[in-house]
């Protein structure tokens, strides 16, 4: 099967599963952030399969199909592959995406299909966070069966293309800075406003003003905070770049060290930052459960309805060879 049709190398896929790649960093919608080395590819384009749960029906196929190769191109676009780097990577991803396809798409539908009824249904914090929990554990299945072969191309990796990890994530984290450090407070709400809004839009259909006003008060009481995000993000990098030079110095433990690596990213070893993490996604949660619960049976029979329709795509999906 061929996975790699030509696609726009310009087009930001980073843009796309950023948050995702980024445990909780920015509050929303429960199921939409679950989701860099295993994160800028094979993990953003799960968490673009994630995040479409809460996007465009036409987008779910339109992302899947194209994932392969924009995590091929999300790869590259990190160390400069070389052309027996790229022909080995290919064919990783295409091995990936076929256990995706069958393992994993199957219990996407039953979510979904669980989220049709719980649609027309109250809901409580508790009950979205737990929500998080099954997709975050989807998440880390997906991570694990990517380790191994992320871990034979760190060990292929030549200094010039470290130097070019490392010029990408300073200009990873300039553009971090540029959206959420430089334009004040004030503008940083606004932002989180308009994300939170197109989320909620997008399930649930128009929000009314109270709606509108109610989710402005809690975006502006949001723990959320970009100075300690950004440390937590270099913390990351650094510590990437550590451990890849930590594995071609040890080859035999170069799946470890990943897989300990990755760990360090959903479990922070800084405890402050630990306990921020989980006290921004229970302000998920509870953001969630108290919209959701204001909605009217209008509302919730358009989030039935686009749910049952991302469900459908992902079980066409299925049938595709």
């Amino acid at each position: 099967m061929h996975t790699f049709p030509a696609t726009t190398r310009g087009l930001n896929f980073h843009e796309v599963a950023a948050n995702a790649g980024q445990t909780a960093i920015i509050p929303s919608h429960p199921t939409a952030n679950i989701h860099r080395w295993l994160g800028f590819a094979l993990r953003g384009a799960i968490a673009l399969v994630l995040l479409a749960a809460l996007g465009g029906c036409s987008a779910i196929r339109l992302a899947y199909g194209q994932a392969p190769s924009l995590a091929y191109w999300w790869v590259d676009d990190f160390v400069d592959l070389t052309d027996a780097q790229s022909t080995a990577l290919r064919k990783d991803i295409d091995t990936f995406f076929a256990w995706h396809r069958a393992q994993e798409l199957p219990l996407y539908v039953e979510r979904l299909e669980a989220w049709q009824t719980m649609a027309t249904q109250d809901t409580t914090a508790e009950q979205s966070c737990q929500q998080f929990d099954i997709l975050r554990v989807a998440y880390q299945r997906s991570v694990e069966r990517s380790i191994e072969p992320f871990a034979r191309l760190a060990l292929s990796l030549q200094p010039d293309q470290f130097q070019h990890l490392a010029r990408h994530h300073a200009k990873s984290s300039q553009k971090f800075a540029d959206e959420w450090l430089d334009d004040g407070e004030e503008a940083r709400r606004s932002r989180l406003f308009d994300k939170a809004i197109d989320r909620y839009e997008t399930l649930y259909g128009d929000l009314s003003p109270a709606q509108r006003n109610a989710l402005q008060a809690r975006t502006k009481a949001s723990g959320f905070d970009p100075v300690r995000v950004q440390a937590e993000r270099k913390r990351r990098q650094a510590d990437l770049l550590t451990t890849l030079k930590q594995a071609q110095a040890q080859p035999s433990q170069a799946t470890a060290l990943l897989r300990q690596w990755h760990n360090r990213v959903l479990n922070s070893p800084d405890p402050s930052y630990a306990a921020y993490s989980k006290a921004l996604i229970r302000e998920g949660c509870e953001q969630y459960a108290a919209l959701h619960n204001t909605t009217n049976a209008q509302q919730r029979a358009h989030a039935a309805k686009t749910l049952k329709q991302y469900a459908s795509d992902l079980i066409a999906l299925q049938r595709t060879d």
